[in-house]
């Protein structure tokens, strides 16, 4: 680069930075009542002349709501910190709506595809599902604005709206030339925390998928309801419960401190944060009489596990109220608090971090101090199953999952050792480190050859495969759950990939096709019938729901 354009892209860097120190100074001093111009800070004085040489004598013309905003992500990022953030109104408000559970809606969930956002879920019993909206429907016309230029977001705002209010939707359909009209009335829209439960041989499955403001609520209703289901076929109550954090990215803290009064006795700690100006230290604690103190637990975790997850998973591991079986969890261990603006816009704030009971920092992303717990652990590898690694191979670090997710071996080495209540061994040092380390269902080494040769084709191949479901939930009405793909089918889809990307080889990719299997069935029966038939139909291929079923069924 010429020396010349190191130096602007220096100076440019500076004022952005300037001016984000700036807004942020700024705007807690007016928060503060302190405005004076002799309680101004050498760098507040500095950057206001700067922004008034800018805005006065610059070359060109000067956009200073987009300096502005530049500005404070640059700043933001020099905290070197994955969470802290600026957040858009519009982001803000899609956030809020999300942890705070309803909203004013049709119930669609939506997503860009080729041709334009579609509908690839519709919430059952909401109004887009009783209006007969389906699973593929495209947006052709929002209130007469035209939907093919609209993203997803700008689609979302529009569907939205006062509960009891229309909109008119026109929709393209596969198959159907001309586009479809509905009149629907929008509905306040209550999003589950759990999505279903199930009674599998006496034992309660409840999957929750993120701690929203009824997550307690719905997990207590839904023990409860299998509870019954259990009596209801003879069985004298449940004989365990297997609460699935899989894939529970966290949420509403609070929240995930409040689960804990499910399972664990009134006074028990649950979680301490920590904050850098002491105002964040707080101990939590259990406030209430563990519901179930009789029901054994086994708690499902894997890498995508994080924030309030591994809250919950953490304080119920330390008590040895549950096993914790997967795989070692994200690891973030710390605490976002969001600062809204007038405007709507809000800052995202990382104010704190947060320790188990025993005192173990689940962050892998910040040197906290942990409370001493004993020396560094030995080494601890994890193996994959036999039947899944190849005969030449050493040992292994990393590997793709059925599902198309890359995992690796749990390595306890260097990681500071604690104690659980009763005395067993837990780990420290990023993340909660599961009692039993199982693998899901992995793929063998032809099938992620031909798991590669479909990387080429990006965000082609999860369109393709939705809309070969579409297709099949359409011409086959009879559908039930444990439907089998037939090889023709397999077939067909493979050659459907190969013609999307002439570069793709035909034997390479034909190598993946339990991996087709898998995603194929499941998105076809997501559609079809919903969350819990998806489970249902490839649970076959699920290694730690079914070694968390063998452990209960055993306790039992």
């Amino acid at each position: 680069m010429a020396k010349n354009g190191i130096l602007g892209l220096v100076l440019r860097v500076r004022v952005y930075l300037a001016i984000a120190l700036a807004v942020l100074v700024g705007t807690w001093l007016l928060q503060m009542g302190i405005g004076r111009a002799e309680e101004r800070n050498p760098g507040e004085q500095l950057f206001r002349a700067v922004v008034e040489r800018v805005e006065e004598d610059f070359v060109g013309e000067v956009d200073t709501e987009l300096l502005y905003r530049a500005a404070i992500e640059a700043l933001l990022g020099e905290l070197d910190d994955p969470y802290s953030s600026y957040v858009p109104a519009r982001a803000y408000e899609n956030m809020r709506i999300q942890t705070e559970g309803d909203y004013g809606g049709l119930g669609l969930e939506i997503v860009n595809r080729a041709a334009g956002v579609t509908v690839v879920h519709t919430i059952p019993g909401t109004p887009g599902h009783r209006a007969g909206i389906r699973e593929g429907d495209s947006f052709f016309e929002i209130d007469g604005i035209r939907a093919d230029t609209l993203r997803t977001e700008q689609t979302a705002i529009l569907l939205r709206g006062r509960p009891g209010s229309s909109v008119h939707v026109r929709m393209l359909r596969p198959g159907i030339e001309h586009p479809i009209d509905f009149e629907i009335e929008r509905a306040t829209i209550r999003l589950r925390a759990v999505p279903f439960g199930l009674l599998l041989d006496g034992i309660a499955y409840v999957p929750l998928e993120t701690f929203r403001e009824t997550a307690t609520r719905e997990i207590g209703e839904a023990i409860d309801s299998l509870a019954a289901a259990a009596r209801d076929s003879g069985l004298p109550g449940l004989k365990g419960l297997v609460l699935d954090l899989r894939d529970n990215p966290g949420g509403l803290l609070n929240e995930g401190v409040k689960a804990t009064d499910l399972f664990l006795d009134e006074g028990l700690g649950v979680v301490e944060t920590r904050a850098r100006n002491g105002r964040g230290n707080v101990t939590y604690a259990a406030t209430s009489r563990d519901r179930y103190p009789e029901l054994p637990m086994v708690v499902l975790v894997n890498g995508s596990s994080a924030s309030a997850s591994e809250i919950l998973a953490g304080a119920l591991q330390d008590h040895d109220r549950a096993l914790v079986l997967g795989e070692t969890t994200f690891g973030k261990g710390s605490v976002q608090t969001y600062y809204s603006f007038p405007q709507g816009d809000a800052l995202r704030l990382t104010t704190a971090s947060w320790y188990t009971p025993a005192g173990r920092s689940i962050s892998r992303f910040f040197d906290e101090a942990e409370t001493a717990g004993g020396d560094a652990a030995e080494t601890e590898i994890g193996d994959a199953p036999e039947d899944q690694v190849a005969e030449d191979d050493g040992g292994w670090t990393e590997r793709l999952t059925i599902g198309g997710r890359r995992v690796a071996p749990v390595d306890t080495a260097g990681r500071p050792r604690f104690e659980s209540t009763s005395g067993r061994m837990l780990y420290g040092g990023g993340g909660v480190v599961p009692d039993r380390f199982v693998l899901p269902e992995l793929l063998l080494p032809d099938e992620e050859k031909g798991l590669r040769e479909i990387a080429l084709l990006g965000g082609r191949y999860a369109a393709e495969s939705f809309d070969f479901a579409v297709t099949y939930v359409r011409d086959n009405p009879g559908l039930e759950v444990g439907f089998d793909l037939s090889e023709e089918d397999l077939d067909e889809f493979v050659a459907r990939l190969v013609e999307l990307d002439e570069t793709i080889d035909l034997v390479t990719v034909s190598g993946a096709r339990r991996f087709f299997r898998y995603g194929l069935e499941r998105e076809i029966a997501q559609q079809a019938f919903g969350d819990k038939g998806a489970l249902l139909q490839v649970m076959e291929f699920d290694r730690q729901l079914a070694a968390a079923l063998d452990i209960l069924a055993e306790s039992g």
